[in-house]
């Protein structure tokens, strides 16, 4: 969408403060041991609380209130009965509506005595957010984003995963711009438009370029023994720095 009013922005605002919450009172309840099942009923709690619906139920039917993925899991797996073990990646995604306005985010960590290289891979795929953020500019071009994806993923040894991007999103989960992309493609031509809503989500990995899906139909998944971080935020493009508005 593309905002047209202030009411527009405020509720945007809203609706991003209770998602980043969301994600930051899950990663504060996570536990070893625990189910990724009893992890999202602490994120539909929170999102009870503050009277917004999780977005993947109510535009798709997912069967959990949030996304949680681990490991080989890149993204979209379906809470159950899968526990959380000592060192796991886990990377929480949460996107939600209220009063007819979306957004979406999501981080990874790496938990308990997680290896060096899951240290290094979320410390990347941070900072592979961060410098893309510094490309959104209005009239800039939507390719800049994944120049500074790639540039951090190859300074910091890890790869990008190229078929997953970021997306519009405001008055539904999914929007146009459909597709704002990971990777470089030189002949995307496509530039930013001011006022326009949407997220930037880098995906890194310790090799694999592409995630596939699971027999589900939701997960997607990487090559055993791979590992996979991202990190999303949703924002508002403008003249300046853009507004991320999944802060809390």
């Amino acid at each position: 969408m593309s905002i047209g009013s202030k009411k527009d922005l405020e509720a945007l605002k809203r609706i991003g403060f209770i998602v980043a919450l969301t994600v930051r009172e899950m990663f504060a309840a996570l536990r070893i041991g625990m189910t990724t099942a009893e992890l999202d009923e602490v994120g539909r709690q929170v999102l009870e609380q503050h009277g917004a619906r999780s977005a993947p139920k109510l535009c798709y039917g997912f069967a959990g209130s949030t996304m949680i993925s681990i490991n080989e899991e890149v993204a979209h797996a379906i809470p159950g009965a899968r526990r959380i073990q000592d060192g796991d990646m886990v990377n929480i995604d949460v996107s939600a509506e209220l009063d007819g306005y979306f957004a979406d985010t999501g981080s990874t960590r790496a938990v308990g005595n997680a290896s060096e290289v899951a240290h290094r891979l979320c410390e990347a795929s941070q900072e592979a957010l961060t410098q893309a953020l510094t490309k959104v500019r209005a009239r800039g071009r939507i390719a800049e984003v994944a120049k500074a994806i790639r540039r951090v993923a190859v300074d910091r040894g890890f790869e990008v995963v190229e078929n997953l991007a970021g997306h519009g999103v405001g008055r539904h989960l999914h929007e146009e711009p459909s597709h704002v992309p990971n990777f470089l493609d030189r002949r995307d031509r496509r530039r930013f438009r001011k006022n326009t809503v949407l997220t930037i989500e880098p995906f890194l990995s310790t090799g694999p370029k592409a995630a596939k899906e699971a027999p589900d139909g939701w997960t997607l998944v990487s090559e055993p023994g791979h590992l996979t971080a991202q990190f999303e935020h949703t924002l508002v493009v403008t003249d300046g720095e853009p507004i991320i508005l999944t802060v809390t």
